[in-house]
């Protein structure tokens, strides 16, 4: 069962802390998805995406879901520890209250021309949030 997230302009499937299973813009919203011409590294990547959601005049809520590149699989308590850094960003903007996350997210370790990192981090690729749109 899907539950309304008002304060982005979505509504999300609850799933786990780390993430979302999905979103859905509101009615009179439509999910922009925005790529970055090449991956970059997590904390760059929620920079941009922090100055994007400003410039369109939109509140950092409206973060809906995104899509991450690793360059290679995580260890169980290095994909805890990741996440937990993770969420603190998405805390500080307003997105996950300490147990709910309304952003989903794709997670995957490429084989070809995985994202170049030297402490084996993940790179966003793709961000997605809602923004007005006209009648439908």
């Amino acid at each position: 069962m899907t539950r309304d997230f008002a304060a982005g302009n979505y509504s999300f499937l609850p799933s786990v802390f780390q993430y979302s299973g999905g979103a859905a813009a509101d009615r009179g919203f439509e999910i922009e998805r925005v790529r970055f011409a090449t991956p970059v590294p997590l904390s760059e990547g929620f920079a941009r995406i922090e100055r994007h959601i400003k410039d369109a005049d939109r509140p950092l809520t409206a973060f809906c879901a995104c899509e991450l590149r690793s360059p290679a699989p995580f260890t169980e308590d290095g994909f805890r520890a990741f996440n937990q850094h993770y969420v603190k960003t998405l805390a500080q903007w307003g997105l996950f209250d300490g147990e709910t996350n309304p952003v989903a997210r794709s997670n995957v370790c490429p084989q070809i021309d995985p994202p170049r990192s030297h402490r084996s981090t993940p790179s966003r690729s793709r961000a997605r949030a809602p923004r007005p749109c006209g009648p439908s």
